[in-house]
């Protein structure tokens, strides 16, 4: 398999899938790892994750520069991944000897009842390539401090970082028995849904999550998916800096080259500031500079994909077509490596796919809007449910629309972001369950309910 780097377009590393016997293998393996894992305490093995973290910042710049060559992710944007990861690891510390300590509910009378959370077992990992630290260690790490085994297959554009974390997690005290990566494109992560896992967590894109739904339905086992948006942004005519407005709207659009679940899809803005937020969101998308993902001034770096590129050409053709106004970008850069300029349309309408479908690139649309019930009625018209946001200076005006919101997350005045303190889930199209959290922490064991009488 070879690992190309989307910058470059040059091979930058072979890699040799696992076969199936290999996924048996490592089953196995974790099998008979999973169960004296789980016996040793939670605050031993929370050490071992502590430890993993503390490799990772001691080695972030090299780790860094391995998640660009293969992601091509601007390699700042890199280095805040890796150190803004790390909040997981800390609110584990906190919280998981809470969240997973045994529950004494009745201890008095005749009867004792006791709540007792036990892991789930080896559970699968099938992650992305978007943001692998932030996705990946919302399940494998909570996985193992709960006192699963983990088998986790990275997106085949990021298996060098999955590749890291098996050796670093092993550094830590993580026996090589207890957590192995396998690699390999679709075909690998098809095995492990014919594995007898104990649990599957996927992250990606709706499609596969719902097939994935649809293979392991019958086995009757927990499953989790994080899978995509279309999330709106509105912006109201309060705000209390337009261009200041402009400007988060536009990172919370355009960072990491708008390849995140929860990227600004699609804005629609109060009519009486359309012209001055267009003008000042255009201004700021403009001054980005693209480029070499190796350079940490560049700010958009190229697509991960190659083939991105065919569903924001077909976006955009779509939307002229149909009436929108190209301010900035609209097409593939020429030469070398797979970029695409920072594109805004403007004038659009739901008609037009750019503000139905999920773009997944630098693409973004805008729309003017009457009233914050037009507003509403737009940001719901969508099959997914992850995040919705508005920036606003009247809290009870936001909350009004925010409460009208069908999804996992929403945000005033701000946007593009997750905490490990509250639930991160999606609802619809996006997916089933929740990570972070104390819920997040509880996704991976089971409890089971003792009554006992002395």
């Amino acid at each position: 398999m070879e690992v190309r780097n989307p910058a470059t377009e040059q091979i930058i590393a072979v890699l040799v899938p696992d076969t199936k016997a290999d996924v048996a293998a490592k089953w196995e393996a974790l099998q008979t790892g999973q169960k004296k894992w789980a016996k040793r305490s939670i605050n031993d093995r929370l050490a071992c994750i502590q430890r993993f973290g503390e490799l990772i910042l001691e080695n972030k710049r090299e780790l860094a520069e391995i998640l660009t060559s293969e992601t091509g992710k601007p390699l700042q944007q890199s280095l805040n991944e890796i150190q803004g990861a790390q909040n997981r690891i800390d609110h584990l510390e906190q919280n998981a000897v809470r969240w997973l300590s045994d529950e004494v509910l009745v201890d008095s009378g005749g009867t004792h009842e006791r709540i007792v959370y036990e892991p789930l077992g080896v559970i699968g990992n099938i992650s992305a390539w978007n943001f692998p630290y932030n996705v990946g260690y919302n399940v494998f790490l909570y996985a193992l401090v709960a006192g699963n085994a983990v088998m986790y297959k990275p997106s085949e554009y990021a298996s060098l970082t999955g590749k890291e974390f098996e050796k670093y997690l092993h550094s830590a005290g993580v026996p090589e028995d207890v957590f192995q990566c396998v690699v390999g494109t679709g075909a690998v992560g098809q095995l492990l849904l014919e594995t007898d896992l104990d649990g599957y967590f996927f992250t990606g894109s709706y499609g596969t999550g719902q097939h994935i739904a649809q293979t392991i339905a019958a086995k009757l086992k927990p499953l989790q998916l994080e899978l995509g948006g279309k999330d709106p942004l509105y912006v109201m005519d309060d705000v209390a800096n337009v261009q200041q407005a402009a400007i988060n709207a536009a990172e919370g659009a355009f960072y990491n080259n708008g390849q995140s679940c929860c990227a600004v899809e699609r804005i629609y803005i109060s009519q009486a500031i359309y012209d001055s937020f267009v003008e000042a969101f255009v201004a700021e998308v403009r001054s980005y500079t693209m480029g070499d993902p190796m350079r940490l001034e560049t700010f958009v770096g190229p697509l991960t994909r190659k083939q991105q590129t065919e569903v924001l050409d077909a976006q955009v053709a779509d939307a002229l077509d149909k009436g929108a106004i190209l301010l900035a970008g609209g097409k593939a850069r020429e030469g070398t490596g797979y970029f695409y300029e920072p594109t805004v349309l403007a004038n659009c309408d739901h008609g037009m796919k750019v503000m139905q479908e999920e773009s997944f690139g630098p693409i973004i649309g805008l729309q003017k809007v009457g009233s914050d019930m037009e507003a509403v009625e737009l940001m719901q018209d969508t099959p997914y449910g992850l995040t919705a946001a508005v920036f606003s200076g009247d809290e009870v005006r936001a909350m009004a629309v925010l409460q009208e919101m069908n999804t996992g997350t929403v945000y005033w005045n701000c946007c593009d972001r997750v905490s490990p303190n509250v639930p991160w889930s999606g609802r619809k199209s996006s997916g089933l369950g929740s990570t972070l959290s104390s819920q997040g922490i509880r996704a991976f064991v089971q409890p089971k309910s003792y009554h006992l009488r002395p």
